[in-house]
C-alpha cells in the first residue's frame, strides 16, 4: 500500500489564492484516493479489506479528514471557555435577544455579541476571551460561577443591566482580571473574599447595587487596584483599617452605604489617595481623625451626613485640595484659622454646630466657587471681600450660603457683582434695613436644566436620519457616548468647559471640532453628559462616518478606561453607547485574512503527510487483526489473566473464585455502588473476608484506572493505606480485591443517621491517620504519588477505627527529575476528582501538586469538625467555615454530635484545616507539616479523651480479631456503617492485609 509522493501533495496544495478554508477539501479529496469500490469492499491500491471492517475504515477516514478540517479552519476558542460562555448565557435572561448569536458558531471567530478575544492564540493553540462586554443590554438573571473559567479575561463588564443574585466567588479565579465592572444592577449578598486575591485588578466598580455585608479584609491585598467604586449599596460594619496597606489606591468611593464604626486613622497612610468620598454613612458620633490632614495628595474629601462629631481638623497641609464637604454632621468648635489650598473650589460646612467667626482667608481663595456655612452658630461680622473679589466676566457663578447663623454685620461694600449670589437670611443682621437687601435671596447653581456647547455659526440645515448637522457644517453620523463625572472637583462647570473639551478630545485622539456635548447636574453631585463625536470632514463624497477600526478604537478607550484621569474632573463612568445606523453592526467585528500564510501552509502540509502515514499504519494493523481475530477468540478466556497483566505479590483470582465468594454477586452481598461499578462483601475459600470492586460495562473510570490501581497498590505498604489482596481480569471482567473494612467509610460516620457519632478525639485520630497515609504517598513512596481524589468516602475505617486511605484509581505519579536533575513542581493532567474537594488552583491550571491533596484533606478536616457535606444546597463548606471564622462565631457550626470537646484544640484543628484550604497552594502546609501539627494537637489533648478514643478503637475490634465469619453466613451479613454512595473505588474492607504493614 502506498501514497503519492510528498511533492505531489505540495503541488496539489500550493496554488495562488489558496486559503485556509479550501485546504481541508483539497486534502480530503487526496485522502479519498483510498475509496469505496463498487463491490462494497473497501479498496486501497494493491490491497483489499473484508466487509467486516467497513465501519472501522470509514471511521478512520472520517477522523483524518475531520482532523485536517480542524487545522485548516481559523483558530478556535478554548472549549473550556466556550462551555463557560454557554453556562453564562443559560444563567441570564435576555428579553431582547441581544445574545441570540451565542447559539451558533465559535465565540471568537463568529463574533458573539459582547465577546472580545485576543487576536492571537496562546501556548495551548486556542483563542481566549479578553473582554466580556455586556453593557446596558437589559439583561436579567444571575451571574454564573463559570465566569471563573475565563481565566485569561482582562475586562468583565455587566454594567447597567438588571442582574440579581450574588457575585460568584469564582470571579476570584480570573487572575488576569483588570477591570471588574458590575455597577448599575440588582446584585445582592456579600462581597466575595476571593476578589481580594486578584493580583492584576485595577478597578472594582460595583456601585448602584444592593450588595451587603462588610468590606472583606482580603481587599487589602489588592496591590495594583487604583479605584474602589462601591458607593450606593448596603455595605455595613467598619471600614477595614487594613485598606491603608493599598499602595496604588487613588479613589475610595464608599458613599451611600450602611458603614459604621469609626473612621480608621490609618487611611491617611495610603500614599496615592486622591479622593475619599464617604457621604451618607453612620460613623456613630466619632470624630474626623487628625491624621487625615497628612493626606498630602488628596484632592477631594467628602464626608457629608456621616454622623461625625468633634472639631474640624487643620487641613491646610493638604496643598492641592479642591473640594471639601463636611456638611450635615455635628461638628463643633470654630473653623480652623489656617488657610486652605488656593486650588479649592468648594467648601461646604453647612448644617453643623460650628461657632466663632468666619475666617478672613476665605477672601483669598481665588478659585472658590461655593462657600456654604449655613445652619451653624457662627457669629460676628462677615467681610464682603469674600465675594467682592470675584471676577464678573459673566461665565462663572459664585454662591455664598451663610443663612441661619448669628452674624450681626457686614464689613465692606454691600454691592453684589452680577454673577454672585449671597444668602444671609436668618441672621440678626437682616434686621438692619440697609442690609436686608442681602437677606431672602435664593442661591442659584447649575443643578437644573440642560446646557449645550453647540455654538456653531452654520446656517441650520436638515440631515437625513440618523445623520446630524455638525459644528463643521456637514451632515455626519455621530458616535454618542452616555457619560458621567462621578466626583468632580468643582461646583460650577462653566469655567472649565474649554478645559474639558481639550481633556476629552486629547484623551480619545480627536480634534476639538469633532466633539459636541450637553450636560446637566444630578444628585451626588454628579455631572451627566451626552458626548457626540463626529467623523472628520474629508469631502462631500465621503460617507461622513467612522470606519470600523476607528469606531472600535474610540469605544475601547471608554470601555477599557484608557482615558487618563484628571485631577479636576475626577473619575468618570460610562453609562453606555447610542449606536446609530451602521454603527450597530460594526462593534465587535474583526478583520479577516483572506489567504493563508506560507508558514501555516507548511504546518498543514506536514500534518497532512503525518496523517497519511498514520492512516497507512492503522490499516496495516487492521489487516493483521484479520488473521489474529479467530486465534484470540479461542484463547482469550483461557489466557486472559496472563496476557493482560501479571504482578508479583498480588493474587490473580479467577472469575469463578470471586463469584463463589459473593454467592454469584448476589444483591445481599452488595455493600456499595459508584461510577466505576459495584462493591461486594465476599468470603474467600480460606474464610478471609474481602471487599470486591467489580467494574460495570462502560464504567466511568475504565481499564486505565484499573491497571493504575493494581500497579500502585501492589507496591504501597503502609498501615494507613488500604491493602490490595488481588484482582481478576478474565471473562471480560475487571475486579479488584481488597481487605475488608468493617466500619465502612468516614462519610458514613459523619452522617446524621450514624448510630454512634464520633467524639472529637476519635475524629482527630482519624484525621491523623489519613494525613500519615497521604504523607507516605508524597514523601516515602518511590516514586511519590499524588492521590487526586481524597474525600471522606475514600477514607475507610477498620474494626479498630484505624484509618485507611482508599481509591487509587485516579492517582498520578509525582514528577521525576529531568535530565538536569530538576524536579518539576507539578504534573499537568486532565482535571479529575470530586466537586467540593477539588483544589481550585488545580481546577483552573490543570497543574496537580502535592498541595492539591492537602486542599482536599483540609475539606475532609472541615467535614470532621462540622459534619457538613462539602457542597450542600449550593453552599461550599470552605466558604461557610471561613465566614463563621472571620465573624467570630466558629463554634456555632461545630458538629454538636461530638458532645463535649476542648475548645482550644478544636480551634487549632480548624485553623489547620483552613490553612490547608487556602486558595494559593504556596500558602498551604506540606503534608508532613499537617501530620506534625496534628500530632502536636493530639499530644496536648486531655488524657481522658485520648484514652477513651483508644479504648473504643480497641474494644471495637475484639470480635473481628478473634473470629472470621464462615462462607455460609457471609452473604447474609449486614455490614455496619455501609456507604450508600460509594464512588469510584469507595471500598469497605477490614481483614488483616496479606502484606505486612509498616
Amino acid at each position: 500500500m502506498g501514497f503519492p509522493h510528498p511533492h505531489f501533495l505540495l503541488h496539489l496544495l500550493w496554488r495562488p489564492g489558496l486559503t485556509d478554508k479550501t485546504i481541508p477539501t483539497t486534502l480530503c479529496t487526496f485522502l479519498f484516493h483510498i475509496h469505496v469500490s463498487p463491490s462494497r469492499d473497501f479498496c486501497i491500491p494493491g490491497m483489499y479489506l473484508s466487509k467486516s471492517f467497513k465501519h472501522e475504515v470509514v471511521f478512520i477516514l472520517w477522523f483524518c479528514c475531520y482532523f485536517l478540517h480542524v487545522i485548516g479552519q481559523n483558530n478556535i476558542t478554548d472549549p473550556v471557555e466556550v462551555e463557560a460562555l454557554r453556562a453564562i448565557k443559560s444563567s441570564l435572561i435576555d428579553p431582547n435577544g441581544n445574545l441570540s448569536n451565542w447559539n451558533r458558531g465559535d465565540p471568537c471567530t463568529s463574533k458573539w455579541k459582547g465577546v472580545f478575544c485576543f487576536n492571537e492564540t496562546k501556548e495551548d493553540g486556542y483563542l481566549h476571551v479578553e473582554e466580556l462586554r455586556l453593557l446596558r443590554l437589559k439583561l436579567l438573571g444571575t451571574l454564573a460561577p463559570e465566569l471563573g473559567k475565563l481565566v485569561y479575561m482582562k475586562i468583565l463588564n455587566f454594567m447597567w443591566n438588571n442582574i440579581s443574585g450574588n457575585i460568584p466567588k469564582e470571579v476570584g479565579n480570573i487572575k488576569s482580571l483588570e477591570l471588574l465592572l458590575l455597577n448599575g444592577n440588582q446584585l445582592t449578598g456579600p462581597l466575595p473574599e476571593e476578589i481580594g486575591y486578584l493580583p492584576n485588578l485595577d478597578r472594582i466598580q460595583i456601585d448602584q447595587n444592593k450588595i451587603s455585608g462588610p468590606i472583606p479584609k482580603s481587599f487589602a491585598n489588592l496591590n495594583k487596584t487604583k479605584h474602589f467604586h462601591m458607593n450606593n449599596n448596603s455595605l455595613s460594619e467598619q471600614i477595614p483599617p487594613e485598606l491603608s496597606q493599598l499602595p496604588e489606591l487613588v479613589h475610595l468611593l464608599l458613599d451611600n452605604n450602611n458603614l459604621s464604626g469609626y473612621l480608621p486613622p490609618e487611611l491617611s497612610k495610603m500614599p496615592n489617595l486622591l479622593i475619599i468620598q464617604l457621604d451618607n454613612n453612620n460613623f456613630g458620633g466619632n470624630s474626623i481623625p487628625d491624621t487625615y490632614a497628612n493626606m498630602s495628595k488628596l484632592l477631594k474629601m467628602s464626608l457629608r451626613n456621616c454622623n461625625l462629631r468633634g472639631p474640624i481638623p487643620d487641613l491646610s497641609r493638604i496643598p492641592k485640595l479642591l473640594y471639601l464637604d463636611l456638611s450635615f454632621n455635628q461638628l463643633n468648635e470654630s473653623i480652623p484659622p489656617y488657610k486652605l489650598s488656593e486650588n479649592i473650589t468648594t467648601i461646604d460646612l453647612s448644617n453643623n454646630q460650628l461657632t466663632g467667626n468666619i475666617p478672613s482667608y476665605f477672601a483669598d481663595l481665588p478659585r472658590l466657587q461655593k462657600l456654604s456655612l449655613a445652619n451653624n452658630s457662627l457669629d460676628g461680622s462677615v467681610s464682603s471681600s469674600i465675594w467682592q473679589n470675584k471676577p464678573s466676566n459673566g461665565t462663572e457663578k459664585f454662591l455664598f450660603e451663610l443663612e441661619n447663623n448669628n452674624l450681626t454685620t457686614i464689613s465692606g461694600s454691600i454691592n453684589l457683582p452680577p454673577n454672585v449670589t449671597v444668602g444671609l437670611d436668618g441672621n440678626p443682621l437682616c434686621s438692619n434695613v440697609t442690609l436686608s437687601l442681602l437677606c431672602g435671596s435664593e442661591g442659584t447653581s447649575e443643578t437644573n436644566g440642560s446646557f449645550t456647547t453647540n455654538s456653531s455659526s452654520c446656517r441650520p440645515q436638515s440631515c437625513p436620519p440618523p445623520y446630524e448637522y455638525s459644528l463643521n457644517c456637514f451632515c455626519g453620523l455621530p458616535l454618542i457616548v452616555d457619560y458621567r463625572l462621578k466626583s468632580p472637583g468643582f461646583s460650577s462647570f462653566l469655567p472649565y468647559m474649554d478645559d474639558f473639551e481639550g481633556y476629552m478630545t486629547t484623551g480619545v485622539g480627536l480634534s476639538i471640532n469633532q466633539l459636541e456635548y450637553d450636560f446637566y447636574w444630578q444628585a451626588g453631585p454628579r455631572l451627566r453628559m451626552e458626548l457626540k463625536f463626529f467623523p472628520e470632514y474629508v469631502d462631500d463624497n465621503s460617507s461622513h462616518t467612522f470606519n470600523t477600526s476607528e469606531l472600535q478604537r474610540i469605544t475601547s478607550m471608554f470601555t477599557g478606561w484608557k482615558i487618563q484621569d484628571s485631577d479636576l474632573f475626577g473619575p468618570y463612568e460610562l453609562m453606555g453607547f447610542d449606536l446609530l445606523g451602521p454603527y450597530q453592526d460594526e462593534i465587535g467585528k474583526r478583520s479577516k485574512k483572506s489567504e493563508i500564510s506560507p508558514g501555516a501552509l507548511v504546518g498543514i502540509v506536514i500534518g497532512a503527510i503525518a496523517c497519511a502515514v498514520t492512516l497507512s499504519a492503522i490499516v496495516t494493523i487492521l489487516i493483521l487483526r484479520i488473521g489474529l481475530r479467530d486465534y484470540h477468540a479461542v484463547s482469550k478466556r483461557r489466557h486472559a489473566s496472563k496476557i493482560s497483566i501479571k504482578i508479583d505479590g498480588v493474587r490473580a483470582f479467577t472469575y469463578g473464585e470471586l463469584s463463589s465468594a459473593t454467592n454469584n454477586f448476589s444483591i445481599s452481598a452488595q455493600v456499595g455502588q459508584g461510577g466505576y461499578g459495584k462493591v461486594y462483601k465476599g468470603v474467600l475459600s480460606d474464610g478471609t473476608v474481602v471487599a470486591i470492586k467489580r467494574a460495570q460495562e462502560g464504567s466511568l473510570q475504565g481499564e486505565k484506572e484499573f491497571l493504575t490501581e493494581i500497579s500502585l497498590l501492589s507496591r504501597l505498604h503502609h498501615r494507613n493505606l488500604v491493602s490490595l489482596v488481588g484482582y481478576c481480569d478474565e471473562e471480560g471482567e475487571q475486579m479488584l480485591v481488597y481487605e475488608f473494612m468493617s466500619n465502612g467509610t468516614l462519610r458514613d460516620h459523619l452522617s446524621v443517621t450514624a448510630k454512634e457519632p464520633l467524639t472529637f478525639a476519635m475524629r482527630l485520630k482519624i484525621a491523623l491517620g489519613a494525613a500519615k497515609g497521604l504523607m507516605y504517598l508524597h514523601t516515602e513512596a518511590d516514586p511519590p504519588i499524588f492521590h487526586r481524589d481524597v474525600k471522606a468516602s475514600n477514607i475507610l475505617l477498620d474494626s479498630k477505627f484505624s484509618t485507611k486511605v482508599a481509591d487509587f484509581g485516579l492517582s498520578r505519579l509525582a514528577p521525576v527529575p529531568d535530565m538536569e536533575g530538576v524536579v518539576p513542581g507539578h504534573v499537568s493532567t486532565v482535571v479529575k476528582g470530586t466537586p467540593g474537594y477539588l483544589d481550585p488552583e488545580y481546577f483552573l491550571t490543570h497543574k496537580l501538586t502535592d498541595k492539591s491533596d492537602v486542599y482536599s484533606l483540609g475539606v475532609v478536616f472541615l467535614e470532621l469538625l462540622t459534619g457538613m457535606h462539602p457542597i450542600s444546597h449550593g453552599k461550599n463548606i470552605v466558604r461557610e467555615v471561613n465566614v463563621a471564622y472571620q465573624s467570630g462565631v466558629i463554634f456555632s457550626i461545630i458538629d454538636g454530635r461530638m458532645g463535649s470537646y476542648p475548645s482550644e484544640h478544636v480551634e487549632k484543628f480548624l485553623t489547620l484545616a483552613l490553612k490547608c484550604c487556602e486558595d494559593e497552594p504556596e500558602a498551604r502546609p506540606r503534608m508532613a507539616e499537617v501530620v506534625r501539627e496534628l500530632e502536636n494537637i493530639w499530644s496536648t489533648m486531655p488524657e481522658s479523651d485520648t484514652k477513651r478514643a483508644e479504648f473504643i478503637s480497641s474494644d471495637s475490634g475484639k470480635t473481628d480479631s478473634h473470629s472470621t465469619p464462615s462462607s455460609s453466613t457471609a452473604s447474609a451479613m449486614k455490614t455496619p456503617f455501609v456507604s450508600g454512595d460509594v464512588s469510584g473505588s469507595d471500598l469497605v474492607s477490614g481483614v488483616i492485609p496479606s502484606i505486612k504493614p509498616r
